[in-house]
């Protein structure tokens, strides 16, 4: 029997949705919110937005890196069609590697996530590309002052398949040689990037999809010095109806990142790499027994490919190339959900996932002792098994209505993390290595739990929700003080592991209908850490502490030609470590450090305003010209603080703020035909 297959269009989600579903610390980011909310440069931003929601911070001034309910950068999850990103980030952090363009929706889930989603602590960011229309050509974009980006789709075959294609580029460069600086004119600095998707109707029940991004920055200097680093992934997924109940999705991955750092001179030349490659296997299946049963199974593996570090020496140098060995592994996981209407006001949402970690040869195993001296060392094989981990996850969310307008949910989530990012910054840099689990780091592991009330306003008019969490983490990883990190291959003897927690209150207001439109959100929370041979051993707050955190959203429509908008944002300071005094040895100072983040950054506020002018409005031709000002009121927000030495009287020591922005103001004109 043949079923209908039509193109998957996702539609808004019911009004009342939030207060219905048993979906709890879920998101959904709208990308015509992602259009209108004023960000740094004027480039709209998926991950400068989900930072305005509550729960979710920003890892630092300008940055894309995001911190969800105390949980380290790594913890997140982001995942473009179902293929894992390693480093969202361009040009430092500055902008995302998502191109808004290309975006057809996406939801942030802040720890109790569906079974089917495994291998992060802290949240989930899934990101679908749009399929392209089946109906009609259409080309749109936009040109900026530093970046410009175009996208095109239509129909390959009316009706049976579709494509999009969009690229986008930087070109601050192009601007160098009118410095007049030498070194400038032979200087790079941009990034592009890519995404492309096909789909295609096979018959009435079959469609497959093919889909990817390619994105690399580079940046180099005076021909001296090159740094470029990028993420590739594709996707291939194959859509297939069994019957008016039973639905399946076969999923083929890949992910690919990578740095390189090349350093010249007259005399030599050095490289340095490093990356992580992944190939996955999904098959997932959903199963509608009726209105009031869902059931969702299924199994996926993956292949991780670890490249922790390469360095290569040509040239007249006394330097030798050094490779660290790579390291190899396999993921294995199966689950099972299951979505029950109990009664009319109950609803019950559980599942549970298996876990499997599996690391393999080739390889070598050390021992170390208390200094991290070598005492043993073992020797695999390529295949051998070397060590390997399995978990159980249970996941359970209740939603129980109190009436037609509001509700309480529960939930309860566990998630473990087999794979982590090594890192001296607060956020993901390409610098950071990826690092299996192994015999002696042993899998993150993290329980949530969560308590929410729910409530809409004026025929949904308006949104609120206030949510509580406790989550509990174990086997956090940090680096021992003054650790040796660059190319070591016995980094596992510089780590540190111990436990963390983190709890808080989420409140949010949106509303979401009407000329004006815009959101609050606000968050307290504590988190804190507790580490061998950290702090003597006692807890402290960890970076990823922020006491308060708000988020002010407002956008107003005010004709057919004018939309403003305005964004203000503040937080409490995060965590930091200052010297307690200082010393001299051999007649240098030398800073004391005592007590671990026992300091604060000064507290971070900004106001972003944006306006946009349309010069006419319609689905098949658009054009507009959209000003945005960045940090309006030119708060000089602390990016870092360094301790130097008092020129006026050398036996003090003074604070220095360095602070990145003040006011950027910035244009785009924007186009659709």
């Amino acid at each position: 029997t043949a079923y209908n297959l039509q193109e998957v269009v996702v539609l808004d989600k019911k009004a009342d949705d939030n207060v219905k579903s048993t979906d709890m610390g879920t998101s959904d980011i709208v990308p015509k919110e992602i259009d209108k909310v004023p960000v740094i440069f004027g480039e709209k931003d998926i991950l400068k937005t989900i930072q305005l929601l509550p729960g979710v911070s920003s890892a630092g001034e300008g940055n894309s890196g995001f911190i969800v309910r105390g949980g380290s950068t790594d913890q997140n999850l982001i995942i473009l069609d179902e293929a894992p990103v390693y480093n969202a980030s361009h040009l430092l952090g500055f902008f995302s590697v998502f191109n808004s363009d290309a975006i057809k929706n996406a939801k942030i889930i802040k720890g109790i996530s569906g079974p089917e989603y495994g291998g992060r602590l802290s949240s989930v960011l899934d990101i679908s590309m749009k399929d392209g229309s089946t109906k009609h050509y259409s080309a749109y974009g936009g040109i900026g002052l530093i970046s410009s980006r175009l996208t095109v789709e239509g129909p390959i075959v009316e009706d049976k398949g579709s494509f999009i294609f969009s690229g986008r580029r930087t070109y601050a460069d192009i601007f160098f040689p009118l410095f007049g600086d030498d070194q400038l004119k032979n200087s790079t600095l941009y990034f592009y990037d890519f995404n492309g998707k096909l789909n295609y109707k096979l018959g009435e029940n079959d469609r497959i999809f093919l889909s990817g991004y390619n994105g690399r920055d580079k940046f180099g200097f005076n021909d001296e010095f090159g740094f470029d680093w990028g993420n590739t992934t594709a996707t291939f997924r194959w859509n297939h109806i069994f019957s008016e109940k039973l639905f399946s999705n076969s999923t083929l991955l890949y992910s690919d990142y990578n740095y390189d750092i090349n350093i010249e001179d007259t005399e030599q030349s050095t490289t340095i790499s490093s990356g992580i490659k992944d190939i996955n296997f999904e098959q997932d299946f959903q199963y509608y027994f009726n209105s009031d049963n869902t059931f969702k199974f299924g199994i996926n593996g993956v292949y991780h490919t670890f490249l922790p570090g390469e360095i290569s020496v040509t040239g007249n140098t006394n330097f030798n190339s050094k490779k660290i060995d790579e390291n190899y592994a396999i993921e294995a996981n199966a689950y099972f959900g299951h979505e029950l209407k109990v009664t009319e006001l109950f609803k019950l949402n559980y599942g549970l996932r298996y876990s499997s970690f599996s690391l393999i040869g080739k390889g070598k195993v050390y021992s170390f002792d208390e200094d991290g001296l070598v005492t043993k060392t073992e020797i695999y094989e390529s295949g051998e098994l070397i060590k390997s981990y399995s978990f159980l996850e249970p996941r359970l969310s209740i939603n129980y209505l109190l009436d037609v307008t509001s509700s309480i949910k529960l939930g309860y989530a566990r998630n473990t993390q087999n794979i982590h990012l090594l890192s001296t910054a607060s956020t993901s840099t390409p610098l950071d290595i990826w690092q299996p689990s192994t015999a002696l780091i042993k899998p993150e592991v993290s329980d949530i739990v969560s308590i929410g009330y729910f409530r809409n306003f004026y025929n949904n008019e308006y949104e609120t929700s206030i949510e509580f969490y406790y989550k509990d983490m174990q086997n956090l990883i940090e680096y021992k003080n003054g650790a040796d990190i660059f190319l070591n291959e016995f980094i596992e003897s510089q780590l540190v592991f111990g436990n963390g927690w983190s709890y808080g209150m989420e409140l949010y207001v949106e509303k979401k209908v009407g000329k004006f439109t815009g959101w609050l959100s606000y968050t307290l929370s504590s988190t804190d850490r507790k580490l061998d041979k950290i702090n003597d051993g006692n807890a402290f707050p960890a970076r990823q502490d922020r006491t308060h955190d708000v988020s002010l959203v407002a956008i107003y429509n005010l004709n057919d030609r004018w939309s403003l908008s305005a964004n203000w944002v503040y937080s409490t300071g995060f965590a930091a470590t200052f010297p307690s005094g200082k010393y001299e040895i051999d007649g240098q100072t030398v800073n004391l450090y005592t007590e671990r983040n026992g300091h604060r950054m000064p507290d971070y506020h900004r106001l972003d305003l944006g306006a946009t002018y349309y010069f006419n409005r319609s689905e098949e031709n658009e054009m507009s010209l959209t000003f945005s000002v960045y940090n309006a009121y030119a708060r000089e927000n602390a990016y870092r603080i360094t301790f130097e030495e008092n020129p006026d009287d050398p036996t003090k020591t003074q604070a220095v703020k360095l602070a990145l922005f003040s006011i950027v103001p910035s244009i785009t004109f924007n186009f659709r035909f």
